[in-house]
């Protein structure tokens, strides 16, 4: 069984925080799709490709945690992005359960020391 590269694995997790991130990002602003995977890229590094922004977006809504408005700019047909009162109310419940948790996990991973490598003879 091959292993699976790093960068493979960072994008995974990233792509299972996809739904909070979102949330989390449009209970500052209203934002199109594509200025949500904008907003993913700066947040992560990593980018987001509006064909799998979309879909999650449109999941999101299906199940009231955001609304779409419809605008207008010069000749542009714009869709907006909004969360909603559910959309909040799930973002506070996901970040009252995630907490503490992170916080003592950030915390923890921040005083990390790796163990000393001193006295491991170099002989195989």
């Amino acid at each position: 069984m091959s292993e699976m590269p790093e960068d493979e694995v960072v994008k995974i997790i990233l792509r299972g925080l996809s739904r909070f991130l979102i949330l989390w990002i449009l209970a500052n602003k209203k934002l199109s799709g594509y200025d949500v995977a904008k907003e993913l890229k700066n947040l992560t590094g990593e980018e987001f490709k509006t064909s799998s922004v979309y879909p999650i977006l449109y999941e999101l809504e299906e199940n009231q945690f955001l609304s779409s408005e419809e605008i207008t700019k010069g000749r542009r047909r714009i869709i907006l992005y909004d969360i909603t009162d559910k959309g909040l109310h799930i973002l506070e419940q996901i970040r009252g359960t995630l907490e503490l948790p992170i916080r003592n996990a950030i915390s923890d991973f921040l005083d990390f020391q790796p163990a000393s490598n001193e006295g491991e003879s170099d002989s195989g």
